[in-house]
């Protein structure tokens, strides 16, 4: 899904489309680890430079005196600032953890990666557990002698540093509340999610594509032989190099965000020595849930799951639903005159070498509107809001678009017929408005 480029083609960097950068975005241990060892180099930094005070005071006017007026103050601080960071860092993520707990059934389970992707939250731990560790270190240098004559060190530089990183734990505090305190509310986890989603359709629209070399009935296929799961991404880059190798096009076979089990087909390929189905394996990431990465409609589904959760009895809450349908109008927005169709991955010498299957627009309308529309058949606000969203998209979009649209315009019409007897009610639920009803 791209648009047709003509002309001589630049080379192509699959650098956006890395699985690491994404994989370590989604884990929660890389950022506070990085903290970790940055504090105990930091405390080993700050060991010299209080022994290096010690030495020039020694050397400037012969007596430590006033440094050991300073030592004992300075280890109660250090002291306190160890054990207080620590019950900090528990009542607060403690505290989140039953925050997460309340969005999760609020809203829907996929949205959860929000939290776990957030910089700021990462920071905040981060630089939480980094003060407890700088703290603790700090303490195990400590030079206990009253001995004027024996005393090497005096934590000068280190309670210093010490009082800094409270002062940056507790700024990064106060701007992790706040941050989290906005991802409860919907109308912020809807739009983290419609951004995040109009970044992966911008990230495809830049990827080569052409139609699309059909495999040969003689492909030979190849079988999952990894563990069971989603198909979160793949390494593009290593598929290339591979199909490269041995001078064939690989054929992917599931799409992003399909489940895969040992023994079923991935790969097709074109070619006269084809790769082991383990190399293959290893450049596919599979995972317990889907990802935002390489993943064109899970934005969509994060979304519906949203909408169909407000509309449930439980909820109740077709106003929601309404802000979700608003987000999925500005995404299909985006994509009506975008080109569908595999996506070609070449290699440096401009060789196709993967073709990647990625939904068409019949799926991904289907997918925006249909649960919606059964969920929401009996809510007056949600019918407008869809009659709205649908005749605003016929109104821009291209012929080719229209069919699928148009489909969608008539099951909505018969759906709000089967739920409303009433023709007064009935004109009034298909009546168009961008707000629902206000």
């Amino acid at each position: 899904m791209t648009d047709r480029q003509t002309g001589p083609r630049p080379p192509v960097r699959y650098r956006p489309l890395s699985p690491l950068r994404e994989h370590l975005r989604e884990s929660f241990w890389f950022a506070p680890l990085l903290a970790c060892v940055a504090a105990v180099l930091l405390a080993g930094l700050t060991a010299e430079l209080d022994e290096a005070v010690v030495s020039q005071s020694v050397a400037d006017t012969g007596s430590v005196d006033e440094l050991l007026r300073f030592n004992s103050a300075a280890k109660s601080v250090v002291s306190t600032v160890s054990s207080a960071m620590l019950t900090f860092i528990g009542v607060v993520f403690s505290i989140s953890l039953v925050a997460l707990q309340m969005a999760a059934s609020q809203f829907s389970p996929r949205v959860l990666r929000l939290y776990v992707r957030s910089r700021l939250t990462k920071a905040a731990f981060s630089v939480c557990l980094a003060t407890f560790l700088f703290a603790l270190l700090v303490q195990f240098s400590y030079d206990d002698s009253t001995d004027p004559a024996k005393l090497t060190s005096v934590p000068v530089f280190s309670s210093v540093v010490a009082v800094l990183l409270v002062v940056l734990s507790l700024g990064l505090f106060v701007l992790y509340v706040q941050s989290t305190m906005r991802l409860l509310r919907v109308p912020h986890v809807i739009d983290r999610v419609a951004n995040e989603s109009m970044a992966v359709l911008l990230q495809y629209r830049l990827m080569p594509a052409e139609p699309a070399p059909p495999a040969p009935p003689e492909a030979y296929t190849l079988l999952h032989e990894g563990r069971s799961g989603v198909l979160r991404d793949v390494n593009i880059g290593r598929l290339l190099r591979i199909a490269r190798k041995h001078d064939a096009v690989l054929h992917l076979v599931p799409r992003i965000g399909d489940f895969i089990a040992p023994g079923t087909p991935i790969v097709r390929v074109a070619g006269e020595r084809p790769p082991r189905s383990r190399r293959i394996a290893q450049a596919l990431n599979v995972g317990v849930d889907r990802t935002m990465h390489q993943d064109l409609s899970f934005g969509f589904r994060q979304l519906v799951d949203i909408a169909i959760r407000a509309l449930s009895p439980a909820v109740n809450d077709p106003t929601t639903a309404v802000q979700a349908v608003d987000r999925i109008h500005q995404l299909l927005a985006t994509l009506l005159h975008e080109s569908f169709g595999d996506l070609c991955h070449r290699d440096r010498n401009g060789a196709v070498r993967l073709v990647e299957p990625v939904p068409g627009w019949s799926s991904i309308v289907d997918l925006a509107f249909t649960e919606i529309r059964l969920c929401g058949a009996g809510h007056p606000q949600v019918t407008r809001r869809l009659t709205a969203a649908l005749d605003d998209l016929l109104r821009i979009a291209p012929d080719r678009r229209r069919p699928e649209l148009l489909e969608q315009q008539v099951l909505l019409v018969r759906a709000v017929t089967q739920e409303q007897a009433d023709p007064e009610v009935r004109a009034f639920a298909l009546r168009p408005d961008r707000q629902g009803i206000g």
